[in-house]
């Protein structure tokens, strides 16, 4: 019998602008497997909200497909979200990055009044009815707090995100580098990654810090 925790961690696309923040991603997968968990990565089967040039920030006029870009960091093995099924994990987990903002749900574009992609909504209910642990990095606690409502999340320091999180009902704490926020009656576990002028180093120690913290529950 396999007794690792099994991670399903939820990607975006793949790009800081567009998709799914491919440092946090990936440290996210390294946290999980180095100490001891596995994961399963999902994305949807959608359109991205736009195509962004990561070397100009200019927009480029092509369309992507959110889980066909997510599979080159999961370097293939990837499902599609719609067949997540939460009593097969023991844990849910969202890397930062845009397109948690524009492809799981609109809050880049729309802030508290965002509408939520409906597989994403689904996995993420599932998971908290079972109360099981929610791992969020970077802007995901923003979408965590749309679904959710009654939470306690971080985005780090940014005053505008964490305004728009309080009027989604949740309570925001400012927190520093690799700092958690760990709210027990929800099992719901962020950190600011990106959303501060971060160094690698500093993703890890909060990728590691979520996934620690997750693991111990």
């Amino acid at each position: 019998m396999n007794s690792k925790k099994k991670f399903a961690v939820i990607l975006a696309g793949s790009g800081v602008y567009d998709g799914s923040e491919i440092h946090e991603a990936t440290l996210s997968l390294y946290a999980i497997s180095k100490n001891g968990g596995d994961y399963q990565l999902f994305a949807p089967n959608t359109d991205q909200y736009h195509v962004i040039n990561h070397l100009t920030g200019e927009e480029m006029h092509e369309k992507r497909n959110v889980l066909v870009e997510s599979a080159r960091i999961a370097r293939g093995n990837i499902k599609d979200l719609k067949e997540f099924s939460a009593k097969e994990f023991d844990a849910i987990l969202f890397p930062g990055g845009f397109g948690v903002a524009k492809n799981l749900c609109t809050f880049a574009m729309q802030g508290p009044n965002c509408k939520v992609n409906a597989d994403v909504e689904n996995a993420l209910k599932a998971m908290h009815a079972a109360h099981k642990p929610i791992g969020a990095l970077c802007i995901a606690p923003a979408l965590i707090a749309k679904i959710l409502g009654e939470v306690e999340v971080t985005i780090g320091q940014d005053n505008d995100t964490a305004e728009a999180i309080t009027k989604m009902g949740a309570v925001h704490v400012a927190t520093k580098h690799g700092e958690i926020v760990f709210d027990k009656q929800n099992k719901i576990v962020s950190t600011p990654c990106y959303m501060l002028d971060s160094t690698i180093a500093q993703i890890g120690e909060g990728a590691e810090n979520v996934v620690k913290t997750i693991m111990a529950l």
